[in-house]
């Protein structure tokens, strides 16, 4: 079988973080043949790292798109250009893989939910979280109905001190937002995937940027109070249409002592669960709790690895997980993890938070 060819637009902190390196692992099934950068030397150093031979670099997402015979597009650009380039993409025939969120907002992102239907391309968002070994457990669990009906969750995003301090985070034209578009919306996916729910009824928020000039102490060195545009905290409240509701954390800088990120808290009729541990390096677990010959109990997996010395049974990355199951739906049209139409449901509850933060007033959907 010919290798899928693959194209990026944006080749920043996210490619070398997480799709080179994953791509790189299944260079028998797909080769990165295209590669374009605001910023040229990105793109030329992102070739010469991990393209194969007669890979080009562009001007340009249009020149890409254009003259570069490639299958499929990574985009991985600031989110406000997410929906502009993915549309272009799926017109010219390419499939996408864009990076979360799906776009600023809800226009956008049915724009390109519209477009991938009309046309036939395959559409995914890059919610990598889905991936981790505990989400698919817990997501396994769900589903055979071990948690009963969930009718409460929390969906954790919440750092004590760790506001990024590179690239445009703290661009509110750029990104549309901080913390609640940027990591919020993981642990908001999480939460309605797990659920089994992406049907809002009703959406209260607040926001706050009380932190932006106290820059002391962040893990990723101190920012620049002058350029931070966005809030560096966010909350909502969500009622879905059966009653449940979800409690949504967000926060770059947080005086807490215990953040949790990319995590969910689920309760349900017959047992709650809690994703514990070091979710950001796939060293995630799930504490189970529920009532049994009239205990309450808490049940947990062994995180022990048998001692072995060079053996530790690593948890494979959530990200080579979200790369084989992009490539399976491309190779072997199998379903997509991520749908389009769910991502579309985060956007617009991010959007929604934000809209009643900033009017006072709850929104309805």
């Amino acid at each position: 079988m010919e290798k899928l060819k693959l194209g990026f637009i944006g080749c920043g902190g996210i490619a070398n973080q997480k799709h080179f390196p994953a791509l790189a692992k299944l260079g028998a099934r797909a080769e990165m043949l295209a590669f374009c950068d605001e910023r040229p030397e990105r793109a030329a150093k992102a070739r010469a790292d991990f393209g194969v031979a007669g890979a080009q670099c562009y001007a340009s997402y249009a020149e890409l798109l254009a003259k570069a015979p490639v299958d499929a597009v990574y985009v991985l650009t600031p989110n406000v250009s997410h929906s502009e380039i993915a549309v272009a993409a799926m017109r010219a025939g390419k499939h996408v893989m864009c990076e979360k969120p799906m776009a600023i907002n809800t226009v956008q992102a049915e724009a390109m939910l519209n477009v991938s239907v009309q046309t036939g391309k395959k559409l995914t968002v890059a919610y990598q979280n889905r991936f981790r070994q505990d989400s698919i457990a817990l997501h396994k669990a769900c589903r055979a109905g071990e948690l009963g009906e969930i009718y409460f969750a929390k969906a954790h995003a919440i750092r004590r001190r760790a506001v990024p301090t590179w690239g445009v985070f703290a661009d509110k034209a750029k990104q549309g937002g901080g913390p609640l578009i940027d990591i919020g919306t993981h642990a908001l996916d999480l939460a309605l995937w797990l659920m089994d729910n992406h049907a809002p009824a009703l959406v209260v928020g607040q926001s706050f940027q009380k932190l932006k000039d106290k820059p002391e102490g962040n893990v990723f060195g101190p920012w620049d109070p002058a350029t931070f545009e966005v809030e560096d905290s966010a909350f909502g409240f969500i009622r879905m249409k059966n009653g449940a509701v979800v409690q949504l954390d967000s926060s770059w800088a947080l005086n807490i002592l215990n953040p949790k990120e990319a995590s969910v808290t689920l309760c349900g009729t017959e047992a709650g669960a809690e994703m514990a541990g070091q979710q950001s390096q796939d060293k995630g677990y799930i504490i189970y709790n529920r009532v049994r010959h009239n205990q309450m109990l808490e049940e947990q997996p062994s995180l022990g690895s048998g001692g072995v010395a060079y053996f530790d049974g690593n948890a494979p990355k959530a990200g080579d997980g979200e790369a084989r199951a992009w490539l399976d739906s491309l190779e072997h049209d199998a379903p997509l993890v991520v749908r389009p139409e769910q991502a579309l449901v985060v956007t617009r509850i991010l959007e929604a938070i934000y809209h009643s933060a900033a009017s006072g007033q709850a929104v309805y959907f």
